[in-house]
């Protein structure tokens, strides 16, 4: 088996090698829904995906492995889409401000399949160490980009303003995926865009003393 594997084409190689690659990682998600973090192992892993727990090991090295590239795997999912809906729109800072919070309330970053990922991981943050690297990892790109749109937005605000309201958006939207997690029935995606959406054109336009642009 071993020499038939190497006697194939290295890009066929490498493509099956992502092909379960991503099983795994989809599996991983899977069970994590059905089953929570804590009782998510390499074997229930390897039944949702249909491959032995041996490739599970020869991939991951671990469960904590796994679920490592798990949680990377989501937050990078997660910047793909919000960056993507960034270059739709160009480089005016409304614009992008406005596809930021849409993109923050797509089913993609906060849909029923995705949210209790989002919470089981963040649950554990500072109980596994790799888990609080990736988040920070990803987390501070996007403060970055964020504090940027702020800081276009409000040209003449006081020194630090930018980074305030920044902090305000990004805290207002995981507030409502919190609400949506917790009492789904209660709100829904569109709502809580449009109320966010609301909310930052007022209090930019509050700071600003004038109107959000575009």
């Amino acid at each position: 088996m071993a020499e038939a594997n190497q006697s194939r084409p290295r890009k066929e190689r490498k493509h099956n090698a992502e092909r379960r690659r991503r099983q795994l990682l989809d599996a991983a998600r899977a069970s994590i829904l059905k089953h929570g973090l804590g009782k998510t192992t390499l074997a229930t892993v390897s039944d949702a995906a249909g491959l032995s727990q041996g490739v599970a090991v020869f991939y991951f090295r671990s469960k904590a492995g796994l679920l490592t590239e798990t949680l990377r795997d989501l937050y990078q999912g997660y910047e793909d889409h919000w960056t993507a809906s960034l270059a739709a729109v160009g480089d005016d800072p409304a614009d992008q401000l406005r596809a930021l919070l849409r993109a923050d309330f797509d089913e993609e970053a906060c849909g029923p399949a995705v949210l209790p990922l989002w919470f089981a991981f963040w649950g554990e943050l500072h109980f596994q160490s790799t888990y609080d690297a990736v988040a920070e990892d990803f987390d501070n790109r996007r403060r970055k980009v964020v504090e940027d749109i702020c800081h276009r937005l409000l040209p003449d605000a006081p020194d630090g303003e930018g980074e305030r309201v920044a902090e305000w958006l990004d805290t207002l939207s995981d507030g409502y995926w919190q609400r949506l997690h917790l009492a789904p029935s209660s709100f829904d995606r569109d709502a809580a865009y449009r109320t966010a959406l609301d909310w930052a054109e007022r209090v930019i336009s509050g700071v600003a003393g004038q109107p959000l642009r575009g």
